[in-house]
């Protein structure tokens, strides 16, 4: 179970922490040298890129490339820091968002482990009417290894000018190669399906949308048609990443599937095929 809760430590203080709210996914420690290290303290430096950034409901990549980059620190394998920015190809400033994120775990057990982790989101004043004003995200996550499944129970809130209740569960089941080569590398992969549960509101013509959870104001129902809200699965996600382990190095890449439970007119469709790549570099 270690390699699993590690793994899952690190996707949420590497990649946006929560990228599909919070589906942690993208950049994993090179190898398990995270949980070996005799040093307390540890820093990686991180990149990655993908297509079809998918958030709250909304597709950030506007169906173009993103990039980010950032640093991770950590101490005792249970503290980590991190910062990151964001380029969306979609638009001019090179820094479209960034990211500080704290995250603490403990594993009690080698089947039980529990996390908590805060976000602080700040986007680029000239894209704050475009993407979403600045927000805070906080979760709680306990984890249990059945040994063929690792399951997440996480509860999240975000706090802004509205504030969101989110839930989540995801299911995973973590294997790896044996060594090879000289420099002993070798294959991991952690396939799995994620549940994300939120508000929707149902308007009046029948449709289903997200529910805006900050300042944006995004907003799927007609200007006078009548809405009700409810708390529902909200989308389905398959992912199966695959990290090439070396030394110091991670490399990553994680196809993806998106099944949204709602629809959004206004914007770029928010189902279908999602995708990154990643390289994380332990410096010490």
């Amino acid at each position: 179970m270690k390699k699993c809760f590690f793994r899952a430590l690190i996707f949420t203080a590497a990649f946006f922490l929560s990228l599909s709210l919070p589906g942690q996914q993208a950049l994993t420690p090179a190898g398990d040298t995270i949980s070996q290290a005799k040093s307390r303290h540890s820093l990686y430096s991180m990149a990655g890129t993908g297509y079809n950034m998918i958030y709250m409901g909304s597709s950030l990549s506007q169906d173009k490339p993103y990039y980010s980059a950032g640093l991770i620190y950590g101490f005792n394998n249970e503290l980590f820091v991190s910062a990151s920015g964001f380029h969306l190809a979609a638009y001019d400033p090179f820094i479209s968002f960034s990211t500080w994120s704290l995250s603490y775990s403990h594993a009690f057990s080698s089947w039980f482990d529990i996390s908590a982790s805060a976000s602080r989101y700040q986007v680029n004043k000239s894209l704050s009417d475009t993407l979403f004003t600045n927000f805070v995200y906080g979760d709680i996550t306990i984890g249990f290894d059945w040994k063929i499944l690792y399951t997440k129970i996480s509860v999240g809130e975000l706090f802004s000018e509205s504030n969101g209740t989110y839930f989540q569960l995801r299911n995973s089941r973590y294997f790896e190669t044996s060594e090879f080569g000289k420099r002993k590398a070798w294959f991991s992969f952690d396939p799995y399906v994620n549940m994300l549960f939120g508000t929707l509101t149902e308007t009046s013509d029948w449709s289903v949308v997200v529910t805006p959870p900050f300042g944006k104001g995004k907003s799927g129902g007609g200007g006078s048609s009548q809405t009700s809200t409810r708390f529902s699965l909200m989308e389905v996600d398959l992912a199966v990443p695959v990290s090439f382990n070396i030394g110091k190095f991670t490399f990553d890449a994680e196809p993806g599937y998106v099944f949204p439970l709602y629809s959004y007119p206004s914007g770029p469709d928010t189902s279908g095929f999602v995708f990154t790549l990643g390289l994380i570099f332990r410096i010490f």
